[in-house]
């Protein structure tokens, strides 16, 4: 109860710069979708095996598009400069592998190498178009 705390950024410079640009496409795109940061894959799948469950639950997203039933439909993964460190190719295989098996697209934008307009070109492939609402017949 003694314990102080600070306030801290949720995503660093170049993921907030991402997650703007993202988010600004995925809404021109279909504006019942969001983007969400840092989401917790515990939050998103689920698995009767809870050890499989216990591998996932604490790991994290840096990006997800949300369809407007606010289901989780593609993961967008920031690799920054110092991505590739240590255990990082094994902790990403393993969320590749739950997302894959819960049918939600991984996909991997790397600093440096990912355009803008490719980054465009991902989402309008991504995003659902909204449709449109059904006319009704002239009377």
């Amino acid at each position: 109860m003694g314990a102080n705390f600070t306030i801290q950024p949720l995503l660093n410079k170049s993921e907030a710069r991402v997650f703007k640009e993202l988010d600004g496409m995925v809404i021109s795109c279909n504006p019942s979708w969001q983007v969400m940061a840092q989401v917790s894959l515990g939050e998103i799948l689920r698995s009767r095996n809870a050890d499989a469950y216990s591998c996932i639950n604490s790991k994290r997203v840096d990006l997800l598009l949300m369809d407007e039933n606010c289901q989780a439909r593609h993961v967008i993964e920031y690799q920054g400069g110092g991505h590739h460190q240590g255990t990082a190719a094994a902790r990403d295989a393993v969320k590749k592998e739950a997302l894959r098996r819960a049918g939600i697209g991984y996909h991997e934008v790397v600093s440096g190498h990912t355009t803008p307009s490719e980054l465009r070109q991902l989402v309008e492939k991504l995003v659902d178009k909204p449709v449109a609402p059904q006319q009704r017949p002239a009377p």
